[in-house]
């Protein structure tokens, strides 16, 4: 599976996702938008008690081998367990994945097919 659409797996059927996954994605966006802050205890503490960020050694060890990994592994997982649940909107006409699952014209090739 490719990072594109593991993405767009994760987006637009992130109903899917566990908790620890929830968890997970959260912890790494709260980080990417702090950035150094988690230096600072008062920060990190804040962060900690809302639940932002965490400490769960189970949760990173998801995050380990990288996000982009992470997101991929996710998506494989909601794939298998919810095949008849997920939606791959592709191009009728290049056959690639278009932007969203309500999407009408692709953003590739630029074929549309509103009815």
């Amino acid at each position: 599976m490719d990072i594109e659409k593991a993405k767009y797996i994760i987006n637009y059927f992130s109903h899917l996702l566990n908790r620890e996954e929830q968890i997970a994605i959260k912890h790494t966006n709260s980080c990417i938008i702090r950035g150094d802050d988690f230096d600072k205890p008062q920060i990190r503490n804040i962060y900690l008690k809302h639940g932002w960020i965490t400490e769960d050694q189970e949760i990173l060890q998801l995050l380990l081998n990288g996000y982009d990994n992470f997101q991929i592994q996710v998506a494989k997982r909601i794939l298998e367990q919810n095949p008849d649940k997920i939606f791959l909107n592709n191009c009728p006409e290049c056959g690639k994945l278009a932007r969203t699952p309500l999407a009408k014209q692709c953003r590739f090739c630029g074929h549309n097919w509103h009815k």
